[in-house]
């Protein structure tokens, strides 16, 4: 049986209640998803990337992702989609317009990035709760979108 949004918010919530541990995964959970998908997006494809460009691996792996979104919450997963196409839009100016390569940049700040989120679970004292289930990779955003609803009185 698979986990309601409530179950897997409560249980990634567990090991996320440091308010410092907090204020790193609102920083860099967002950031570690939009490096992954600047680093998928940055893949050769075996078509013509220049006619379709928003069509890449990347998008192509975002997917699945909403799949798994939109069974947990229909309006998370709008956020979501809205939050990645406006990454997407970033990805496509960043291409457009900076010389330094999309996956390079990308992974320096996904390194970066999870350097923080350790150091945040080193001060909670906590394993971060992928090393249980690596679904939780795909929960973290939806933590932050969460959070983020709830603060504007957004439906769930």
């Amino acid at each position: 049986m698979s986990k309601s949004l409530k179950q897997w918010l409560n249980e990634y919530g567990v090991s996320h209640k440091n308010p410092t541990n907090k204020a790193i995964h609102w920083v860099a959970v967002p950031t570690i998803y939009f490096t992954v998908l600047a680093m998928l997006w940055s893949i050769p494809v075996p078509w013509d990337g220049a006619l379709l460009p928003w069509l890449n691996w990347g998008s192509l792996a975002m997917l699945p992702v909403f799949v798994f979104y939109w069974r947990l919450s229909l309006s998370l997963a709008i956020g979501m989609l809205v939050m990645t196409l406006l990454m997407c839009a970033a990805l496509l100016g960043y291409q457009t317009w900076v010389e330094f390569p999309l996956f390079y940049s990308a992974a320096i700040v996904f390194v970066i990035a999870w350097i923080f989120q350790f150091i945040g679970h080193e001060i909670e004292g906590k394993k971060p709760s992928f090393f249980k289930d690596l679904q939780f990779l795909l929960i973290g955003p939806l933590w932050v979108m969460h959070f983020l609803y709830r603060r504007w009185h957004w439906p769930v």
